[in-house]
Parts: structure tokens; C-alpha cells; sequence
């Protein structure tokens, strides 16, 4: 699969089959993003890579209080600005709109929509989650590092023939999943990144989100 077509052909997939992924072939994706840019060679990413029960112990401990704590526990970063301005804040909206049309869930539908939100903590059904993590002491520069292994990350999955979906959703529950996973208390948790294989069928995986054209967000100067 040559690199632009693995770029097309990304999404954030939101529905898998329950076929597992080979370890060997999550070890090589991971082996492979190493080679993604960092600033200083820091390398400031940290994975945790779950499958099988103990993939199963953690959702199910999130989604057992999911309930009582609609908004998790409280995460360490505030995933969007508090008050998103234009154009990012219609981006936003168009895009949740889009999904649960694709559902056939109305805007009124609160049940509905909290039964579709409840999918991101059982990983959208992917046998693999991973869960990013970087030290508290870095700072925006590493950050971007950590997006730059993450998109490696998605576009080699492609070329396995797999799909992905990175999550911040994860970061609200960082205290429930330390609690499985025990990392060290300097690092702080970034994201989830589900990995599978894309069930096609079903119509969220059908979703596009509209993207600018490039005269909109660069500006040419004597090119």
C-alpha cells in the first residue's frame, strides 16, 4: 500500500469484528513508529498495548461506572477550549451531527445518544486498545511528537489491513485505568487508540468528516 493511499483510506473507524489481531503484527506496527519525528530524539510516547481479558476487565470496570459518572473522573488536560470559536466550533458540531444522523439518532435523543458515547469505552468492539501516555514534564513540542507517532501508528496499521480509532475519550477515566494498568505516577495519559479490523457493514464506518481545502488553512508565498 503505498503512503498516500494508506492516508485515504484512514478513519476513525467506529465499529470492529472481533477478529484478533496478530501480536507479531501490532509488535512490527510499533517497531516501525519508532521511526517517527521527535524533537531532540526524546521520544516522549509511552503505549500500554491491551488485549484479551484484561482489555475486557478494564471496559468493563469504566463502563460499570459510566452511570454514576457521565463525565468519568476527571481528566488531567481539558480536551477542547471552553469556548470553541469559528470555524472550529461548527467543525465540531457538523461532525457529531453527521455521525448520529448515520445512526438515525435525533438530536432529542438523549438515551440514544449517551448508548452510542458508552461504545468509545468498550473500544468501538476492537480486540486492541492502546493507551498513550507522556511524562508530566513535557511540554506542547513533545506533545506534538506524540501526535506524530500516533498518526504513524494509524497509517501502518493500514497497510496491515487494519483500522483505528484514537480516542481522548480515555482521558477522562485516568485514575480507573491506572488502577489496571499501574503506570509509573510521572506520566499522565494522553488518549486511547483502538486496533482492528473494520467491520464495513456498519453504517458509522460510512462516515467522511468534510475537510478544508488547502487555500483555506496555507498561505503560499513565491511557490
Amino acid at each position: 500500500m503505498r503512503v498516500s493511499e494508506a492516508v485515504s483510506s484512514r478513519i476513525s473507524c467506529r465499529s470492529f469484528r472481533s477478529d484478533p489481531v496478530p501480536g507479531e503484527v501490532l509488535r512490527d506496527i510499533l517497531r516501525l513508529a519508532r521511526q517517527a519525528p521527535s524533537g531532540g530524539n526524546l521520544q516522549p510516547w509511552h503505549v500500554y498495548a491491551v488485549g484479551g481479558e484484561a482489555l475486557q476487565r478494564l471496559t468493563s470496570d469504566v463502563l460499570g461506572k459510566l452511570a454514576e459518572h457521565p463525565h468519568g473522573e476527571g481528566g488531567e488536560y481539558r480536551i477542547y477550549p471552553e469556548h470553541l470559536k469559528e470555524p472550529y466550533r461548527s467543525r465540531r458540531f457538523k461532525c457529531g451531527e453527521d455521525l448520529y444522523a448515520l445512526l438515525n439518532i435525533e438530536r432529542s435523543d438523549k438515551a440514544g445518544r449517551r448508548r452510542q458515547f458508552r461504545e468509545n469505552f468498550r473500544f468501538f468492539g476492537a480486540p486492541i486498545g492502546l493507551f498513550i501516555y507522556l511524562d508530566r514534564q513535557m511540554q506542547p513540542g513533545q506533545w506534538a511528537d506524540v501526535g506524530m507517532v500516533l498518526q504513524t501508528v494509524m497509517l501502518l496499521a493500514r497497510e496491515h489491513g487494519l483500522h483505528t480509532c484514537p480516542q481522548e475519550a480515555w482521558a477522562m477515566w485516568p485514575k480507573t485505568i491506572a488502577a489496571h494498568l499501574d503506570p509509573p505516577p510521572e506520566l499522565m495519559l494522553f488518549c486511547g487508540l483502538a486496533v482492528g479490523y473494520m467491520d464495513p457493514e456498519h453504517p458509522l464506518n460510512g462516515l467522511r468528516t468534510d475537510r478544508a481545502e488547502v487555500k483555506e488553512f496555507c498561505i503560499f508565498i513565491d511557490t
